[in-house]
């Protein structure tokens, strides 16, 4: 048996050659603890590791299920990160939205930041890790919740990367008020459901689908009631869905925010909005 073997299963069963290179690595490394440094040395594997790795890899092809869920774990920003059935697998893509956020918290001096969604919490232990300060990540799942806070506490940021369930905005105290709120929000329309690729599925669907035609329908929770969240003022950073950043810029503009930027992702795609609106 060898890595070329682990590789073929997974060609074989209609995954691309190059995702098929790391998911093998991946497979190797976390269940054998196989990793680039022994494989150069060229450290033997007992077949049964070989075996059992392999059945791994069968398993990825005849479900579909995504690697990430197979290993637990998921690769965003340099990080590893716990996953499940519960979360969200964090996309490269929301890597974008993390920088925009930072970028924004350091340039203005901003002190408290709430993410709406927070899934496994990879975004707000990301923002909190990088821009050293507190973020609260609400969440209504107590599944996700959960993942999230082990996750807050892998990362030693359980005291600044902190969780709570609430529906967007419904258990934020009235006392309480941030500077910068930041979502990768549900924004995929419900008519879509069925016709996404298969690893997809996997994903719980109350992170993937909004109820609406348009998919808008989490953006305009969040943005009509910011402005109640902001002392003097505050601004919103949003994760887009294809085709959703001339909807979401409209309902900025009706709300009253200013300073609209738009940022593409490496594809082109206009992947994150944010806004300031002066309360």
């Amino acid at each position: 048996m060898s890595m070329q073997r682990i590789i073929k299963i997974l060609t074989d069963g209609g995954i691309e050659l190059s995702e098929a290179r790391v998911e093998a690595e991946l497979l190797l490394e976390h269940f054998c603890g196989y990793d680039a440094k022994k494989q150069i040395m060229g450290v033997e594997l007992p077949e049964e590791d070989w075996a059992f790795v392999s059945e791994k890899a069968r398993e990825r092809v005849e479900t579909r299920r995504p690697i990430q869920h197979i290993i637990g774990l998921a690769d965003f920003m340099g990080e590893k990160f716990i996953v499940n059935e519960h979360t969200l697998i964090p996309r490269d893509e929301t890597e974008l939205l993390v920088r925009e956020a930072v970028r924004i918290i350091k340039e203005n001096d901003l002190n408290q930041a709430i993410e709406i969604g927070a899934g496994s919490g990879c975004v707000a232990c990301m923002v909190a890790k990088l821009a050293e300060i507190p973020v609260i990540g609400l969440d209504i799942s107590n599944e996700a919740l959960h993942i999230a806070l082990d996750n807050a506490t892998k990362h030693n940021l359980f005291n600044r990367a902190i969780f709570r369930k609430s529906d967007v905005y419904s258990n934020v105290r009235e006392r309480e008020k941030f500077d910068i709120i930041i979502s990768n929000p549900p924004y995929i329309p419900i008519s879509q459901k069925g016709s996404l690729q298969k690893e997809v599925e996997f994903d719980p669907e109350i992170a993937l689908f909004a109820p609406d035609e348009d998919g808008v329908e989490f953006y305009k929770r969040i943005i009509e009631g910011a402005h109640r969240l902001f002392v003097e003022r505050g601004f919103v950073v949003l994760e887009l869905g294809i085709n959703q950043a001339p909807l979401v810029e409209r309902i900025f503009i009706e709300n009253g925010f200013e300073d609209i930027k738009i940022s593409k992702d490496l594809a082109g795609i206009d992947r994150v909005i944010s806004a300031r609106l002066e309360v």
